[in-house]
């Protein structure tokens, strides 16, 4: 006969079973995430996952048959949120404080899982992270640097031309090349200093 002692001790250490829907499911994402900032996409494991969310293997199969399932509903779930552009009366302040808002989207749990599958998964494991990407963090960051642009040039400090696909690549693109290739954590004041030596002379009216 099986006891409820028999069935704890069958239990691996530190597992629960007690939890159900919505608050297992919230565990397992963010044990997820965890496990991506700390093995990284290739050292993910959905044995590793259940493990830190505390549960059993079998229940993040039955919720995500793979672990490109897994992951893109981890990131979409945990992705903190760019929804509204600083409006602060200056194209230089209103760039620093969005700035200051993608460094910490990008240096979040989410953000450092998001690196660690761009950076490591193969090529056709990334496209599946593809339209994730664009619609979690490229489209609504470009968005709102528009929207930044736009004001500077309804206020007249900031060129008409400005709002240019290679104009708005600049900031993405130096945050990307320094945090990968120089191992920047873009503290306040670098991003101060790239707002002052880059963006304001390349957006002033006047500056060709």
């Amino acid at each position: 006969m099986v006891t409820s002692r028999s069935t704890a001790a069958a239990r691996p250490e530190g597992v629960s079973l007690r939890r159900r829907g919505a608050v297992l499911e919230r565990a397992i994402l963010e044990a997820t995430l965890e496990q991506l900032g700390s093995v990284g996409w290739n050292g993910l494991t959905m044995e590793g996952v259940a493990v830190g969310a505390q549960t059993g293997k079998a229940a993040v199969y039955r919720r995500w048959p793979s672990k490109e399932d897994l992951v893109a509903d981890a990131l979409q779930a945990g992705l903190p949120t760019l929804d509204e552009a600083p409006d602060l009366g200056s194209v230089r302040e209103d760039l620093y404080a969005l700035c200051l808002r993608v460094r910490d989207v990008m240096f979040s749990k989410p953000g450092h899982a998001l690196r660690a599958v761009l950076h490591e998964c193969d090529v056709e494991s990334a496209q599946r992270f593809h339209d994730l990407i664009v619609a979690g963090v490229t489209e609504p960051s470009t968005r709102l640097f528009k929207d930044v642009l736009r004001r500077g040039i309804e206020r007249g400090d900031v060129r008409a031309d400005a709002i240019d696909g290679l104009v708005l690549d600049v900031i993405p693109a130096l945050m990307m090349y320094r945090s990968k290739v120089c191992g920047s954590e873009w503290p306040d004041d670098e991003i101060a200093d790239m707002i002052d030596r880059v963006m304001v002379p390349l957006l002033r009216v006047g500056e060709t």
